[in-house]
């Protein structure tokens, strides 16, 4: 009896370490598949991340070659500012030799005119004043009183801004409405 006894506590006791291997393999199995889960997690979160970097990147490139011009444009807004000093000055001139100066004015008009036409193509533009006065794009340097204007409108435009597509090259000088 004491055989019995003993081979039923044996195989007892092997069933018991079967439980505990099956609980062991299921336990270890489930952190496998918590582990593989925060893998996997960890993947997507930085495969998207590499694809938000490249995406950034792309744009920025494309800005990049947008704007490429951007320094040329602005050191040519002194050179339109000189041409239109030229003009307004030949204007106030008295007809001391009319025709000299009817000559000089006319090459200084075409040659701004073609200046624009260059900014133009190249996306360079004056900024508007007509929708009135907006920090982001006027600079005003001064207040005058004007009966016409409400308080805050633009009175004068003493230096013309630019834009190059969307970004302020230079704000437009300008004097506004004080009341």
């Amino acid at each position: 009896m004491s055989s019995e006894k003993e081979t039923q506590e044996q195989e007892n006791k092997e069933i018991k370490e079967e439980e505990v291997e099956v609980e062991t393999d299921e336990e270890s199995t489930e952190a496998l598949k918590i582990k593989i889960a925060e893998q996997e997690d960890k993947y997507l979160r930085v495969h998207a991340d590499f694809e938000n970097t490249k995406k950034r990147l792309e744009k920025e490139k494309y800005q990049g070659m947008e704007y490429a011009v951007e320094e040329f444009a602005k050191d040519l807004l002194n050179v339109v500012d000189s041409l239109e000093l030229a003009l307004n000055s030949v204007e106030k001139i008295e007809e001391v030799n009319k025709e000299s100066f009817d000559s000089l004015k006319k090459g200084v008009e075409l040659t701004l005119e073609q200046l624009n036409k260059v900014f133009s193509k190249q996306y360079v533009e004056i900024i508007s004043t007509d929708d009135g006065f907006d920090p982001h794009i006027h600079n005003a340097i001064m207040q005058e009183e004007n009966e016409d204007k409400e308080a805050g409108e633009i009175v004068k435009v003493m230096q013309k801004g630019y834009k190059l597509r969307e970004r302020v090259l230079r704000p437009s000088m300008v004097s506004i409405c004080k009341k």
